[in-house]
């Protein structure tokens, strides 16, 4: 059997401990600083328990689901408390920061440490919108040390897909802050800038998919992702300013009366589209 803790029962946390709440054989110990939330996620039965330091020193699985900061002392302070041997697997969405910590301390207190960040959300905040189905098919990447245990990391995966998820990604933490800072940070950027346009006032019966699809993720938490966006500064910065580089050029085609360029950098753009998603 299978005894697992969630710290922080907030949306990813929350729909971790549904969706392992949901399996046979697995007991599930929850941790929230609020404790209203605490006593929703026992009343709906999202989880088994409430977590404690003796239940948590039992754990074979903790997913440490809280904020950069918040996370990386959270795996200080306990790290004395894990169970040897035991999983700890941060959900944070940067990595350079917190995975030297947590290999560090899982080499001097005998429990295993893994990087991880599930590719999965919503909009909306908080264990209300939690779902247990929330990683069916999303992926997981995983930044475990350089010498990890094959037989560790498949053990992870076959826990990982029996909630849903659809693919592991194994890689480093330098590549994953790399990466994310154009898959998913720029976009954040980008959305939350977009919106305020002075014409997002009057968008209503204008707009349509594109408008939607463009803005659907500029409604974020500011502290969560500001948090993310500084640990991250050299990687976001590069890829903001890229983008205002690239915006800058059909500007200037526009301002230009430039018909040829701007046809260019439109068709550049719609050739790259097709060939990444041939990829």
């Amino acid at each position: 059997m299978n005894k697992i803790a969630i710290i922080g029962l907030g949306l990813i946390g929350g729909s971790f401990s549904k969706a392992f709440s949901s399996l046979e054989n697995t007991v599930v110990y929850g941790f929230d600083n609020d404790e209203s939330t605490v006593r929703h996620a026992l009343l709906i039965r999202a989880m088994d328990g409430r977590l404690d330091d003796d239940l948590l020193g039992d754990c074979d699985f903790v997913f440490v689901c809280l904020y950069p900061d918040a996370a990386e002392k959270f795996i200080e302070q306990k790290a004395s408390v894990f169970k040897k041997d035991a999983v700890v697997i941060d959900c944070c969405g940067t990595k350079m920061r917190i995975c030297p910590t947590g290999f560090e301390l899982a080499k001097e207190h005998g429990f295993n440490y893994i990087g991880g960040h599930p590719m999965a959300g919503r909009q909306q905040s908080g264990l209300k919108y939690s779902r247990a189905d929330m990683f069916k098919n999303a992926n997981m990447i995983l930044v475990p040390k350089k010498d990890e245990s094959l037989l560790l990391l498949e053990r992870v995966k076959l826990l990982l897909t029996s909630i849903g998820f659809g693919g592991i990604t194994i890689t480093t933490a330098e590549k994953h802050d790399k990466i994310i800072a154009y898959t998913s940070q720029l976009a954040h950027v980008v959305s939350n800038a977009y919106v305020k346009s002075p014409s997002a006032d009057v968008h209503k019966g204008f707009s349509a998919g594109s408008y939607k699809d463009l803005t659907r993720v500029a409604r974020l938490n500011p502290q969560m992702w500001a948090e993310l966006f500084f640990e991250n500064k050299e990687n976001i910065t590069f890829e903001i300013k890229n983008i205002i580089l690239e915006l800058q050029k059909y500007a200037d085609a526009l301002d230009n009366d430039d018909f040829d360029s701007l046809y260019t950098l439109l068709k550049e753009g719609s050739d790259r589209k097709v060939e990444l998603d041939e990829k």
